[in-house]
């Protein structure tokens, strides 16, 4: 497990490993490509929510982007997004969770953030995994998820 080593950038813009978010607790970890899109928009939204149900169930939902700290906070303050939001410039945690690869639009080709989600035993183990996820509706399903594993 050594995604947990890897270092993101909080919303704070402090640089500290995943381990130190996500130990300790169950956690949902969801990967999208940029703050501000449509489909990127509407996922934050859908988990902020929801994000009292998980919160009742002590579990912590973090959004995962390239995009900067600055860039996240003026997402969150956009939207009213009540969700975490760390920043993987280098998109190594990307890349260590398989949320990174090949994607075409209009025709080209290019790599890039996927849109997968991850739910993360208080150990930071991966106990459940969903890539290539549509946007919309999604949410529901990964609180259900948490629902069944949490309460076991």
């Amino acid at each position: 497990m050594d995604y947990l080593d890897i270092k993101v950038l909080d919303e704070d813009n402090q640089e500290k490993p995943l381990k130190e978010l996500v130990l300790g607790r169950w956690t949902v970890l969801y990967f999208y490509p940029k703050d501000n899109t449509p489909g990127c928009t509407t996922e934050a939204k859908e988990f902020t929510e929801v994000l009292p149900e998980f919160e009742k169930l002590g579990v912590k939902v973090i959004g995962v982007s390239q995009d900067s700290p600055s860039s996240h906070q003026r997402f969150r303050e956009k939207h009213g997004l009540g969700v975490e939001l760390i920043s993987d410039q280098s998109a190594e945690l990307h890349k260590a969770f398989g949320a990174w690869g090949k994607k075409k639009s209009r025709g080209r080709e290019y790599e890039g953030a996927i849109r997968s989600t991850f739910i993360l035993n208080p150990d930071g183990k991966v106990v459940w995994k969903k890539m290539n996820v549509r946007a919309k509706g999604h949410v529901a399903e990964v609180l259900e998820e948490v629902k069944r594993l949490v309460n076991g």
